[in-house]
């Protein structure tokens, strides 16, 4: 079959799936999603031709993981996407088991897709069960991709540097002067995990340049570092991984696996990144993974997006037909020395009526017009004479999802065991007030919560999973405050 017939079947595919998966109560109002089935990673996340693009990891005959495609959405302002033709599958001897997650850049007025074909092997034979290597695909309209003539333009990593051969995946490219480099996720032999660095002139050929980044076994940072990405913000260079297999430490790390970053300098000359900042995470919650960054270089930032889920987790849409979602798009700061991360400007575009509160009370309180599922909420609570608040959301007589403050430990819980089907648990972090004030700024999407706090200082997103009855937002002060809310439906 060749690559246009697979691309055509699974598109027929997907239109026939999406009959039943669009009937799904829990399917997102204005995060990204597939029409049907199957997404993770993000990947590809670029600007061409006028729009935003984002391809996704896709299994587009189940809502399942299978062997990967590339599902793809456009948007010109990061609020409005649509859904474009899917734009790889797997139909190559060196990407025959999937076309892994990688990345986008435009050169020549042409859209270079790079990323991991993978082969899965018969581990009973002795060896490796995969090899991994680097793959080119390139569309002239962004959607039609023509993978090259002598793919994989990198099959495998330089022999004798210490890093294992078989876990070599998610390539990230950029251009920094006349030159592209790529930074991919590897394995040490000892079995932590590291980034290596290409650099090219024409994205095609290219040359290894040294291991830009790893970890040792005592750092607990992981086996492996998967989907690198490096960029900069606010003058300052940011290497992300994701790296799997961390060891929880008290309330951090719970998720199976995590996505971080460090602050620190690339050196181009070598190949080194020189890490300024320990390892922390992106975001507290529950779901989050794999996040992908691009310079948006007509507005001098750096926009992020991640896929909304966690590994090994329940995920009931299932049944339904689909699964899995994107985050908001958020621009990342840099401020104290740690990266914030901010909803997208651009998003205040979804705001369909406002609604405005402001109340001083020590008594229970809900608006009769503060309630819905899909919605922006900001609220403000004075903790100057209070100990704590408790907000609970997407509420209903058995249901809620509460997230609770506690000003004397300054810790905030977050409390998904009413949060609906099948899920449970709590994740917590600590974060003090601003001048005795608590920030929340929550985007709620029917399956999905999204809450920075303090203007991005902290961020926790879940995944929930209620009735359509749930739609209550109740305000629990534990004392006298004064609660100040913005909502907002969408």
């Amino acid at each position: 079959m060749t690559h246009q017939e697979a691309l055509e079947k699974a598109e027929l595919f997907q239109k026939e799936a999406s009959k039943q998966a669009e009937k799904s109560y829990w399917k997102p109002k204005y995060h990204i999603t597939a029409p049907a089935n199957w997404i993770n990673d993000p990947n590809g996340f670029c600007y061409f031709d006028g729009e935003y693009h984002l391809f996704y990891q896709y299994h587009p005959y189940s809502a399942e993981w299978g062997p990967m495609h590339w599902g793809h959405a456009s948007s010109s302002d990061l609020v409005e996407w649509r859904t474009r033709p899917i734009a790889l599958a797997p139909t190559d001897e060196y990407d025959k088991g999937g076309c892994f997650s990688g990345s986008a850049i435009e050169k020549d007025g042409k859209l270079y897709a790079m990323y991991t074909g993978h082969v899965d092997l018969d581990k009973s034979l002795g060896g490796n069960d995969r090899i991994e290597s680097q793959c080119i695909a390139i569309s002239e309209d962004g959607d039609t991709f023509k993978k090259v003539e002598n793919n994989p333009v990198i099959k495998k990593v330089p022999e004798n540097i210490g890093i294992r051969t078989e876990h070599f995946r998610d390539p990230k490219v950029w251009k920094h002067g006349d030159l592209y480099y790529v930074v991919v996720g590897v394995q040490t032999l000892e079995e932590s995990g590291a980034v290596v660095v290409y650099k090219s002139k024409d994205l095609i050929n290219w040359e290894f340049l040294n291991i830009m980044a790893k970890s040792t076994v005592e750092e607990n940072l992981g086996f492996m570092w998967e989907c690198p990405n490096f960029g900069e913000a606010d003058g300052r260079d940011i290497l992300i991984v994701s790296p799997q297999g961390m060891k929880p430490e008290a309330e951090k790390y719970l998720n199976v696996h995590q996505s971080g970053f460090f602050l620190g300098k690339m050196n181009y000359e070598t190949g080194e990144f020189d890490r300024q900042t320990a390892f922390d995470i992106f975001d507290y919650g529950f779901d989050f993974y794999a996040p992908q960054i691009m310079q948006d270089e007509k507005n001098n930032r750096c926009i992020m997006i991640s896929w909304l889920d966690m590994w090994e987790s329940k995920m009931p849409e299932q049944k339904d037909g689909w699964c899995g979602m994107m985050s908001i798009p958020r621009i990342l700061k840099v401020k104290d020395n740690t990266v914030y991360s901010l909803p997208a400007p651009e998003l205040v575009k979804l705001r369909k009526s406002e609604v405005h509160h402001e109340v001083t009370t020590d008594k229970t309180v809900s608006f009769d017009d503060v309630a819905g599922d899909c919605y922006e909420l900001n609220a403000v609570f004075d903790l100057t004479e209070a100990n704590g608040v408790n907000l609970k959301l997407r509420v209903s007589e058995n249901e809620e999802t509460d997230i609770a403050y506690d000003k004397e430990t300054n810790i905030l819980l977050l409390d998904r065991d009413k949060s609906g089907s099948g899920i449970e648990g709590q994740r917590q972090i600590e974060v003090a007030p601003i001048d005795n004030k608590l920030s929340l700024r929550i985007f709620s999407d029917r399956s999905s919560l999204e809450i920075f706090i303090n203007d991005g200082q902290r961020v926790l997103s879940s995944r929930v999973y209620p009735t359509e009855e749930a739609t209550g937002i109740v305000f629990v002060p534990n004392g006298l405050m004064n609660i100040s809310i913005d909502f907002y439906k969408i």
